[in-house]
């Protein structure tokens, strides 16, 4: 059974950073497709970053050149970090893991990004 656990969201100032980990239930972040998602209220989820199985990685338009999508398989943990947040960046954020066809997600984990 695949777990994901979400972790390292919480309250910062605008221009702050974060950095959320994804706990997997296994040596599996190198092996399969993974990636970040957020939904905000009242709109739909959507991508933040991924990272593939070979490494490359994917960012949506509006976190380019802020966020960074990495990856230890050692400690089993997927990470997201997250530079000069601002409040449009307030959203549950959650991981993601593809096997095949079938995806795996975590519980997610809130950002808030306000003064």
């Amino acid at each position: 059974q695949v777990q994901l656990a979400e972790s390292g969201g919480g309250l910062v100032q605008p221009g702050g950073s974060l950095r959320l980990s994804c706990v997997t239930s296994g040596s599996i972040v190198n092996i399969w497709p993974m990636g970040w998602f957020r939904q905000a209220p009242g709109k739909q989820r959507e991508l933040v970053a991924t990272i593939g199985s070979g490494g490359t990685t994917t960012y949506g338009d509006s976190v380019k050149g802020r966020f960074t999508i990495s990856r230890d398989n050692g400690k089993n943990t997927l990470y997201l970090q997250m530079n000069s947040l601002s409040p449009e960046d307030t959203a549950v954020y959650f991981c993601r893991l593809t096997i095949g066809r079938t995806d795996y997600w975590g519980q997610g984990t809130q950002v808030i990004v306000s003064s």
